[in-house]
């Protein structure tokens, strides 16, 4: 009995913790038809296009070029704009942790790329405040805009 009081506990344990995998239940993930580098480029300006900042730009093949390394195209890109990220702090400052929000791109082998993130909306629902979930909300088609955009589809 008491292995199996163990077992129980651990399993509880472990279900507990998995809010944070499961948090990416919700991520939006598409596939072009299009050159990386055709991607990469269309994703910046529709970044700019949707009157967002692209707040830092991770690109892991410049990295690992510049170590003498060669890899298919990664980016993550961290975006966001000043008025959001304001808006978000005072409805709960702990909220702004998610700020700024991914999108992630990457080559396939075919030489096409991968979009991924996670909606403002999913990203942002732990927190209950509802200014929290205005900029959510507002927030939402910015994203689902700036990756179809980038990859020619509505």
């Amino acid at each position: 009995m008491r292995r199996w009081t163990i077992v129980a506990v651990t399993v509880i344990a472990w279900v507990s913790a998995a809010p944070t995998v499961l948090a990416q239940e919700g991520r939006v993930t598409a596939r072009s038809r299009a050159p990386f580098a055709r991607v990469a480029e269309a994703l910046e300006q529709a970044i700019t296009d949707q009157k967002m900042a692209l707040v830092c730009h991770a690109d892991a093949q410049k990295g690992a070029a510049a170590r003498g390394v060669a890899i298919k195209g990664n980016q993550v890109l961290l975006v966001f704009r000043n008025d959001f990220a304001v808006r978000l702090i005072a409805a709960d400052p702990a909220a702004a942790f998610e700020a700024p929000m991914r999108i992630y791109l990457y080559e396939n082998p075919d030489g096409t790329a991968t979009v991924s993130y996670v909606p403002p909306s999913v990203a942002l629902a732990p927190f209950r405040h509802p200014g929290v979930r205005t900029v959510a909300a507002e927030l939402d088609p910015i994203f689902k805009a700036i990756v179809g955009q980038a990859l020619g589809t509505p």
